[in-house]
């Protein structure tokens, strides 16, 4: 974690640590998606819509995108070609006429299989030609394991870092109040603390939970003001373009197990 996000945070606690105030639940439908609040699970739907009223600016988006369990979500959902997915059109579709998307935060780690490295190059060089998406790198781990009963050794892999740099990115976010509503792509409840945080320390703040296929967190849901779970159709029709051109003229196209 960088020494000046952290004094930011450390900023943003001790200046707003006694500004609690109520807040409205987030509850709106997005075209295609379903969305519900914290007491979706008991199939209770609360809180009041967020609409702008005429002559009103429209509300900030900024939206965290947890790599990793999205991408975990479409491979165990068996759609390969949604791996090719346009994550900034994936965000736009989900809002509100009234939201205007800020930025894309897309957080990941570099994967060590060096066929899985080719793949995963080819689609971050393709985010990259996004215009309003920055991509944040943590660390991706291999770990021996020993079977204590017969003594076989075998590799497991996980991630470090992600849920460390969403919550960092969106308490910085918050604290200069460059959005309005944060939409957290991701269905992993290490990430409740963060989003508790951020709404306790900034009640003005809105945060929705935007579940990936296969990917539901009932503790997530119900630290954010609302939750949707992003459908088949919506990755469908937020596809890259095969190929993508790049400016200098190379040619990205996607993977071919992807297709």
């Amino acid at each position: 974690m960088a020494h000046g996000h952290e004094g930011l945070v450390l900023d943003a606690i001790s200046e707003h640590v006694d500004s609690l105030a109520a807040f409205c639940y987030y509850m709106v439908n997005s075209p295609g998606d379903s969305i519900s609040g914290p007491d979706a699970s008991r199939g209770v739907t609360r809180g009041r819509h967020l609409l702008s009223s005429p002559g009103e600016p429209m509300q900030r988006v900024i939206a965290y995108v947890d790599g990793f369990n999205l991408y975990h979500g479409i491979r165990d959902s068996k759609w390969p070609w949604a791996k090719w997915l346009n994550i900034q059109e994936m965000v736009q579709c989900i809002l509100r006429q009234e939201q205007d998307l800020v930025h894309v935060h897309y957080f990941t780690s570099r994967v060590d299989s060096p066929a899985k490295q080719r793949r995963q190059n080819t689609y971050l060089e393709a985010l990259g030609t996004l215009s309003n998406l920055t991509i944040h790198f943590g660390r991706f781990l291999s770990d021996k394991i020993c079977c204590a009963r017969c003594g076989y050794t075998y590799t497991t892999h996980h991630e470090k870092m992600t849920d460390v740099n969403i919550a960092v990115q969106m308490m910085t976010d918050a604290y200069r109040d460059t959005f309005d509503v944060a939409f957290v792509v991701s269905g992993d409840s290490d990430l409740v603390g963060a989003v508790s945080t951020v709404w306790t320390l900034f009640p003005n703040k809105y945060l929705v939970a935007a579940f990936p296929p296969r990917r539901h967190s009932r503790d997530l849901a119900s630290a954010v003001n609302g939750s949707i779970k992003i459908y088949e159709s919506t990755f469908r029709k937020c596809l890259l373009p095969d190929p993508i051109v790049k400016p200098d003229g190379y040619r990205l196209h996607c993977p071919a197990s992807w297709r």
